[in-house]
This record gives structure tokens, sequence and C-alpha cells, in this order.
């Protein structure tokens, strides 16, 4: 379901954020206001079972009595899709509502909302923006070891030459913290994605690479919090990388 805007936005803005929510009745609100400082916001709660629809129409009731500069949309599913859907309704909603410019971010506070500008503000030739995570906060090492190896895996099947085992050089390729151009949020916003967890951030860079979409990376700070990577999530991250390499192209990097 699907709900309209909240709020008459003060600023014209061309800016979405798009925030995928499942139960973060702790950090949504901190979250979302401080989102709202700087674009339009559109929220997916992903069947959320605490707090976290109340508070988001909260703020909706916020934005209606002008209580922030930028106007807030909410999405709600019944019942938990995970990220992907979240994130693709997100960017369906917002190319169908005429925006040009799409961040996605996390609703838990492992990315900075005050560090928006700095993704707005990069070169707007770019089409993915990816929030590198150089700076990190309470990692686990094996968190930072399977970033890595996605990252070599990532980079390998998105080169031009089956040769080239260094890949093209992306070093965070599984940071869900980017900027989309309208160009890349319409590619996944229309895709059939192949992805269910965390690996949609492999499969969406993928997309942008393979249609031959630019790509850059901004330092980030990221802190990590409760993660709902498990197992589970891993097995279905190795089955896409090998979905990846199965179908390896020459793509350059523009």
């Amino acid at each position: 379901m699907q709900r309209a805007f909240s709020g008459k936005s003060k600023i014209m803005t061309e800016k979405l954020v798009i925030i995928p929510a499942h139960n973060e009745e702790s950090t949504i609100r901190e979250v979302v206001t401080a989102a709202l400082k700087y674009a339009d916001v559109s929220v997916t709660d992903d069947g959320s079972r605490d707090r976290t629809p109340s508070i988001l129409q909260e703020l909706a009731d916020e934005c209606k009595n002008s209580g922030h500069p930028h106007r807030l949309n909410i999405i709600t599913h019944p019942v938990a899709t995970h990220i992907p859907r979240g994130i693709q309704d997100g960017l369906r909603f917002g190319v169908q509502n005429g925006y040009k410019v799409f961040v996605t971010m996390d609703a838990g506070l492992s990315h900075d909302p005050h560090a928006l500008p700095e993704f707005f503000n990069y070169n707007p030739e770019t089409d993915v923006v990816i929030g590198s995570r150089q700076h990190t906060e309470n990692v686990p090492l094996y968190r930072k070891a399977i970033s890595w190896m996605a990252a070599r895996v990532v980079n390998y099947a998105l080169t031009e030459s089956y040769f080239n085992f260094f890949g093209s050089g992306i070093a965070d390729c599984t940071s869900g913290f980017r900027r989309y151009s309208n160009r890349a949020a319409k590619k996944i916003a229309d895709s059939v994605l192949q992805s269910v967890m965390f690996d949609f951030h492999m499969e969406a860079l993928a997309l942008c690479v393979r249609d031959g979409m630019s790509v850059a990376e901004i330092p980030i700070r990221y802190v990590f919090s409760n993660s709902s990577f498990n197992k589970r999530v891993l097995r279905q991250a190795m089955k896409f990388a090998m979905h990846l390499l199965r179908t390896k192209k020459a793509v350059p990097i523009q």
C-alpha cells in the first residue's frame, strides 16, 4: 500500500531519500527527521511489528503541519519483503513523481543522514555514487572479510577481461548508502530482480555498470549496529555472486 505525500515542501527539490525500514522504532524518528532537513523522504515500512508505523504516522502529521522543511511519503508492506522490494518500491515512487536524484540509506543509524549533502553535491553527471565505508565503528572482523571478498567477486564479474583478476577498482560494492541518477533509478525500478536480501546492493550495481553507467565513490563513516545478517543471508549472497560470475561480460566502467 502506498500513501500520498504528507506535508507541503517549503523547498522545491528534485531529490528523494529512500529508507527501507523493518522494526526500527528506536532509530526511525531520528533518521527521518534528519533526512527531511535535506530532501523529500520516502520510507518503506517493510512489515514492521513494533512502533515503527505509529512513529512514521507521527512524522507524517508533523509534515502536514509544516513541522519539517520537506515532505514525507510512506509505503507500507503488510509483510516483510526485505531490502530489494523496499528500495525498488521507493525508486518506483520517485521515478513516477518526477525526481531526478535518489539516495538510499539505512534506517538504523548505520549511515549518517547528515552526510546526505555530500552525495547531493557530488558530480551530477555520475550515475551511481557509492558511500565507501572507509571509516567504520564496531564492525566485526568477519563482516569486514565478507565485504572484502564480495568486492573482489563483484569487481571481477564486472570487468572487461576474464583475465583481469584485480577487478575494476570499486572498493565497496555492498554499501547501501548510495546516490542513483534518474537513469540508474529507472533501470533498477524496471528490472525483475534476482536478489532477495542484502545481495540487492550487488545486483543494483551490476545492473547499472552493465548498462554502461558511470560509478564513483565517496568516503563515509559507517557504524555497525544490530544486524539481520546470518548464515541464510550469507548463502544467498554467495548464490548471487555465482550468478554474477556466470553472467560476466565485457562492460567498461566510464
